[in-house]
């Protein structure tokens, strides 16, 4: 098993198909197809099932994914650490979650590239369980989730506090007033956003039961809903302090235990540090020390 194998098999796995993993390689399929039998056989396990639209993903092979993954980085961060002479170039693969974006990162991306053109950043939006996995399989540099988090591999750092806060239809006057709905749901991100996890937590507490959560993948279209009296939701209260305003949504206070969260900026422990990654997150911090995000109370 060499370098070449592991490239192949995690372009294998990323996209579940030879052929399309045969065109990101610039090779044939019939190559790619007798590595990975070759890379099979070695190992004495199936690492993809065959089928009539292309691969999928054994346990084994599974398994094997992290180290492909792991292995591949590894070999891009001794490149880069070769050429790192202290200014920031090269690539940067980030995650946040969308509020975060949002509300915090736009401008900081905006300056970050006027400052440093050489510097190819790419940020991808997840929520908090989807961006602890890419950043442990080494997909990502480094991502900002909600806190807390624990995992011994991850070194984690704290760069935003937020407010949470309830937000709902106009027409709710109080939480009290949620105890009275009739089939409340709630508004959230996908399964593993911690905003939707604190919200269940936040209602089973008031002894509120919803039905099942709508589901999306923008904060637009989650906002929407709530002003349509669809359900609640619980945000950061800089995403929607606008809304709020405008008399779209209206916005409760949280218990004061229940009301902030911490935005942290997590990596691999043994992950390499670049130039382009130390100096982003020194311009975050400077970001949040000057007041460039005031809070809306």
């Amino acid at each position: 098993m060499d370098i070449a194998d592991l490239k192949t098999f995690e372009a294998v796995a990323r996209h579940e198909s030879m052929n399309k993993a045969a065109t990101e390689l610039h090779t044939v399929q019939s190559n790619v197809t007798t590595r990975i039998r070759a890379l099979e056989t070695e190992l004495g396990v199936e690492l993809f099932k065959r089928h009539a639209r292309g691969v999928v993903t054994t346990p084994a092979g599974q398994r094997l994914l992290p180290f492909a993954n792991r292995v591949a980085k590894l070999i891009a961060e001794a490149r880069t650490a070769a050429k790192d002479e202290g200014t920031p170039n090269g690539s940067l693969l980030l995650g946040a979650l969308e509020t975060t974006t949002a509300l915090r990162l736009s401008p900081l991306l905006t300056d970050f590239a006027r400052r440093y053109p050489d510097v190819r950043l790419v940020v991808n939006t997840g929520t908090t369980a989807k961006l602890l996995l890419e950043v442990l399989e080494s997909r990502l540099d480094g991502a900002f989730v909600a806190g807390p988090v624990t995992h011994p591999d991850l070194h984690q750092e704290t760069i935003f506090t937020e407010e949470l806060v309830l937000a709902t239809s106009p027409a709710i006057q109080s939480p009290k007033d949620l105890a009275n709905a009739t089939e409340l749901r709630t508004v959230v991100f996908q399964s593993g956003c911690s905003y939707r996890q604190r919200l269940e937590s936040y209602l089973s507490g008031l002894g509120i039961v919803t039905a099942k959560p709508l589901e999306f993948g923008s904060l637009d279209a989650i906002l929407s809903c709530v002003s349509a009296g669809i359900g609640i939701t619980l945000l950061p209260r800089g995403v929607v302090v606008q809304a709020a305003e405008t008399k779209k949504i209206a916005l409760h206070r949280l218990p004061r235990e229940q009301a902030h969260v911490q935005t942290l900026f997590i990596r691999r422990r043994d992950s390499y540090v670049s130039s382009a990654l130390s100096e982003f997150l020194q311009a975050a911090a400077r970001f949040h020390q000057t007041g460039r995000y005031q809070e809306h109370m």
